[in-house]
């Protein structure tokens, strides 16, 4: 039972950390474009017409794609009041509370992002702007990234479940860092 767990959490950790680097790739692009505007318009006196719009399409597709990763990595911001008062077993508990309200409500943020995107694809959704994007291509990474953040919730409660029998060889485990800067 315990191999299976362990496959379980090596196969999410794989999948967020394939959502970071889709992210990560994903931030080059949107750099490179800004970069590519900022030459044409200083130098030539002309634009891409689309660089702000695309621009914001990575910016929403990224952040979505590096949820997952930044869970696994211990990147995002914790309120860690509570969490400072209890320890051994009580925190391993209280961060198991923590993993399934966060799963249940990824997983219904998972349902209405999915919702938002098939209605653009049903409906053929475009933008308003001047390159009439077919919506549906970025906000196809919405529920994409939703899910992996949902997954590697459930990675991480099945980590606490591995923590709890003392069987964690073979899986990574991140220790949040005391001080704020890191």
């Amino acid at each position: 039972m315990n191999e299976f767990l362990k496959m379980l959490v090596r196969a999410f950790d794989r999948l967020s950390g394939f959502g970071g680097l889709l992210a990560g790739i994903m931030m080059c692009l949107g750099v490179g474009m800004i970069a590519c505007e900022i030459v044409l318009r200083s130098m030539f006196s002309m634009t891409l017409y689309v660089t702000e719009e695309y621009a914001g399409y990575l910016m929403a597709m990224l952040t979505f794609c590096a949820l997952g990763f930044t869970l696994r990595e211990r990147g995002h911001i914790r309120m860690t009041f509570l969490h400072r008062t209890v320890y051994g077993r009580a925190r391993i508990y209280l961060d198991m509370i923590c993993y399934v309200v966060a799963f249940c409500f990824c997983l219904t943020l998972t349902y209405f992002t999915a919702i938002f995107f098939w209605d653009s694809v049903v409906s053929g959704s475009r933008s308003m702007q001047i390159s009439q994007s077919y919506l549906a291509i970025p906000q196809a990474f919405l529920p994409f990234g939703a899910l992996i953040f949902t997954l590697q919730f459930l990675g991480e409660f099945l980590k606490s479940i591995l923590v709890l029998r003392g069987d964690t060889a073979g899986i990574t485990l991140k220790e949040d860092h005391g001080n704020l800067g890191r």
